[in-house]
């Protein structure tokens, strides 16, 4: 038998590093691996008879640490305050402080004065052996396994700069009272005795630290949609006990347990009404819009509120069995298993870092060969290594994301990471959920019929009179229908309700009935042909009709509906610009869902699909080779959120969804969902032309620097100019409109 299980990893700092891990445990017999580096964890598959203690030993064998991921906790919020997030803050913070002035100093003439050498190494020791220990540790892991990274050139590049400087402070002339650096451009030999590089050896530091910082804050957000799912429960419940009401934590709860549920509160469980009937809002779950009448004997789903009476249920799943649960498994698995995102810096240094390292050992070696003397061969492999050394890459993407995020929130677009940019490039289907994200999500009155003889005024007043004793959610859109006409509602009388039919009362002296048609035909007012056919007509578009009627006889039909959001129709019109092809996906009936893409413009239509059924549907689209962007809002979204390749989440939506999501759209406004597509894509092309200049910059200047016609200090100043050219081309984002 085979056991699938999921590890938490820790020590992973880019993608070739869950690479190693991937193959380290896919060598063991009958094990198969996936490691994502963006979730950090693996998913794996193993026979019984291994055991998950050799998966342990193989991953802390490959240089990392793995555990068995703790069960997520309701309201816990251990992304706010992550060690290793606030320990990467606390390096960055001091690292800066401490290099911004050696760089200065370096770069500045006029700042420096006497010794102003011997400062400079007093401020950047702490950054070159402190803040810059990650890199040593993780380029001491990898020279241990024989392999090498980014964090190698970094700390090789870093600790040669220091360590010439050091040379140049003590046994060269750079030491002496009043040395200046004379800050020149030209191309030459030289032994480089009189030069100190501590800027590079401190600016590096700080600009690596400043993205190593933004990347894994963003990573640490991977457990929140789970947090989310568990916080939608309900935290107390009231139980039944001999005929007594106590109230308990909802853990308490056990199988076959009676608890009672108020108008308004959640359902704590999965259960069957015993007792009561009422309208039950299941949209977080299943996406329907319009509310659930139950009755004893319905099923009913633990978060769903009880919208009407009281109800008396009994428990049938608890814990880890309620459909909650099951769908917090989903969105795990959903991202889970999600590909590994492969960087491109990560990718390129599996090649580039150990040619670079051959070539800087090539270097000296020839020179020293040669008889040009020491100072000249260590010279010219200390430039190798400097010029190569990936300063700019270090702003290449996160600049250019923050830049990017911060202009999206002022367009009401936030973006969780670099690695959600990947899959904006390549998206050809746009998968859009009805209710919340393409409608509003609340139902509407949109129009009424009367019948010959009567008002509409006096119909809509008399409607809204006997409906605004009721909390359905159809009872109060007509309830505020007739209250905005500015007409003074009158009383209700004998009020009752007919689960699942209509309402009825005396106003006015009159006994009115308000409901399904059926209901006033089995009080002997049914509808007149005009009446019966506009009923068909709304019914037949998606709406519900809801007939009226007094005195003996049916007085009118009014239609409410989840209506279209004004912006809907622009929106699919920009994503068909986009190159997307729109499809409407809901939970709600055929019907329904056929209007509203008729209305908006979109041809495919998936309905009367439940939450499971929504990643099923999305996977469905993935195996036919097409790369798919999903748009939710509810909790029955969040899955099929995580499962999409581009996830974008209403921010007028529930948590769990906003937290499944790649992309959160603020405003709520389906236009935004393009608008952030285009930004992402722009942010992308923006990154990846930093990482083209940063390696071009380097790659064109190692002949030199290998030729000894780079002085270190040249270097130096190569990297600075990428780096300005980084950020400026950076902040272009900045006019993204």
């Amino acid at each position: 038998m085979a056991t699938d299980v999921e590890l938490a990893i820790t020590g992973m700092t880019c993608a070739s590093c869950a690479n190693r891990i991937e193959r380290k445990l896919n060598k063991l017999d009958g094990v198969t691996a996936s490691v994502n580096y963006a979730t950090e964890k693996a998913r794996v598959t193993f026979p019984d008879e291994l055991g998950t203690e050799r998966l342990l030993e193989t991953v802390a064998q490959a240089g990392y640490a793995a555990s068995l991921p703790a069960a997520p906790v309701a309201g816990e919020d251990d992304a706010a305050h992550d060690p290793e997030v606030d320990a990467l803050r606390q390096r960055f913070v001091v690292s800066a402080l401490l290099a911004v002035p050696v760089i200065a100093m370096s770069m500045v003439p006029a700042l420096q004065f006497t010794y102003w050498q011997w400062a400079s190494l007093a401020l950047a020791a702490p950054v070159v052996v402190w803040g810059a220990l990650p890199f040593h540790r993780a380029a001491w892991i990898n020279l241990r396994h024989g392999a090498a990274t980014m964090d190698t050139l970094v700390s090789m590049g870093v600790s040669a700069a220091f360590a010439w400087s050091l040379y140049a402070l003590f046994l060269g002339h750079a030491g002496e009272p009043g040395m200046t650096h004379a800050f020149s451009l030209t191309v030459s030999r030289s032994d480089g005795a009189g030069n100190i590089y501590l800027e590079v050896a401190a600016g590096v530091t700080a600009f690596i630290l400043a993205g190593r910082w933004f990347e894994t804050r963003s990573k640490r957000q991977a457990g929140a949609a789970l947090r989310a799912l568990m916080d939608l429960g309900a935290k107390t419940v009231t139980l039944l006990r001999d005929g007594h009401e106590v109230q308990v934590p909802a853990d308490e709860l056990g199988v076959d347990d009676l608890f009672v549920v108020r108008p308004g509160e959640k359902i704590a469980t999965d259960g069957v009404v015993e007792a009561g009937t009422s309208a039950v809002d299941t949209s977080l779950v299943t996406g329907e819009s319009v509310p659930v009448e139950v009755s004893p004997g319905d099923a009913v789903v633990g978060a769903c509120v009880n919208a009407g009476g009281r109800l008396v249920v009994r428990a049938t799943r608890v814990g880890s069995d309620t459909q909650l649960a099951q769908m917090a498994r989903l969105v795990e698995e959903a991202q889970s298993g999600k590909a590994a995102v492969q960087r491109l810096a990560d990718r390129i240094s599996g090649v580039f870092v150990p040619l670079v390292l051959l070539l800087a050992a090539s270097t000296l070696g020839y020179w020293l060969g040669s008889g040009s003397g020491a100072g000249m061969a260590f010279t010219a492999a200390v430039a190798v290594l400097i010029i190569a050394c990936p300063c700019a890459l270090g702003l290449a993407t996160p600049l250019a994301l923050m830049v990017g995020t911060g202009r999206g929130a002022q367009l009401g677009i936030l973006i969780k990471g670099p690695e959600v940019l990947e899959s904006t490039r390549l998206v050809d289907t746009v998968v859009l959920d009805k209710t919340g994200t393409v409608t509003t999500g609340r139902m509407e009155f949109i129009g009424l019929l009367a019948a010959d003889g009567e008002r509409d005024d006096d119909v809509l007043a008399v409607a809204g009179a006997v409906e605004s004793a009721s909390e359905h959610p159809i009872a109060r859109a007509i309830t505020e229908a007739a209250r905005a006409r500015g007409t003074a509602l009158e009383a209700v009388l004998d009020f009752a309700n007919q689960p699942g039919m209509g309402v009825q009362g005396q106003v006015g002296g009159r006994a009115v009935v308000a409901g399904r048609p059926s209901l006033l035909a089995d009080w002997a007012q049914p509808l007149p042909p005009g009446l019966a056919e506009f009923a068909a007509a709304a019914e037949a578009q998606g709406q519900t009709a809801i007939a009226v009627g007094w005195d003996g006889a049916a007085r009118g039909v009014l239609v409410v509906a989840d209506t279209v959001k004004d912006s809907s129709a622009e929106a699919v019109r920009r994503l068909r610009g986009l190159g997307l092809h729109p499809v409407l996906l809901t939970g709600d009936n055929q019907r329904a869902a056929e209007a509203v893409a008729a209305e908006v413009g979109i041809e495919e239509v998936i309905a009367e699909v439940l939450p499971a059924d929504k990643v099923a549907q999305v996977r469905r689209l993935q195996d036919a080779g097409r790369v798919v962007a999903m748009v939710g809002d509810g909790v029955n979204d969040a899955a099929a959120l995580a499962q999409a390749d581009l996830g974008l989440a209403m921010g007028t939506g529930t948590d769990v969804a906003i937290e499944a999501s790649d992309l959160t759209l603020v405003r709520g406004d389906l236009t935004v969902a393009a608008d952030a597509i285009r930004l992402s894509r722009r942010t992308l092309r923006t990154i990846k032309g930093n990482l083209f200049w940063a390696f071009a910059y380097n790659v064109s200047a190692l002949p030199l620097a290998a030729a000894g016609l780079l002085d270190p200090m040249i270097a130096g100043a190569a990297m600075a100019f990428s780096s300005v050219f980084v950020v400026t081309n950076s902040l272009r984002l900045r006019s993204f409109s």
